[in-house]
């Protein structure tokens, strides 16, 4: 007896699946914006961050400072004794770019493959999950992402942000 081929795209029903979970993990509170790190963006839309960067550069007219802009080296270094990351050979040569909501949302007009209007979609809807959740003072979706950056920093109604953290010491 064959087996019927499933109608389902493979990608569609694995962990691959792009959940407002998976991208509140990557929010985090840099200058007083929520913020995407270009790496984490690149491994959403399933391209290196070279090539996201380049896109990016191509088209610089469309990401003013409120929509992307480079860490500092003292920012990247809080940053990264603030988040788990792996010691690959070579590392990053520079300190990366970050993407606020306006700036993610910029990026499908850049990118445009279905996966990158797909990714897109599920940010901006996390990050008007972050906002009525603030507006409505509800926590129930907070309690859902906890162990996250950005809902510790709204759990907790503080967080060391990168940038004094960096002055401070």
């Amino acid at each position: 007896m064959k087996a019927k081929k499933s109608l389902i795209p493979v990608d569609r029903v694995t962990s691959d699946r792009i959940t407002s979970d998976k991208i509140a993990s990557m929010i985090h509170v840099i200058r007083d914006e929520k913020v995407i790190l270009d790496s984490d963006l690149a491994k959403l839309y399933k391209v290196e961050t070279k090539v996201l960067l380049q896109s990016v550069k191509r088209n610089m007219d469309r990401f003013p400072i409120d929509f992307m802009f480079q860490l500092t080296v003292d920012e990247y270094k809080s940053l990264r004794s603030q988040i788990v990351t792996s010691k690959k050979r070579g590392g990053r040569q520079y300190a990366p770019y970050v993407f606020t909501e306006q700036g993610v949302s910029m990026l499908s007009s850049v990118l445009r493959s279905q996966r990158a209007v797909q990714v897109n979609i599920e940010i901006m809807r996390t990050f008007v999950k972050f906002r009525r959740m603030l507006i409505k003072g509800d926590g129930h979706f907070l309690h859902t992402f906890i162990h996250l950056p950005y809902a510790d920093v709204l759990a907790h109604g503080q967080y060391t942000d990168v940038q004094s953290s960096s002055t401070s010491s």
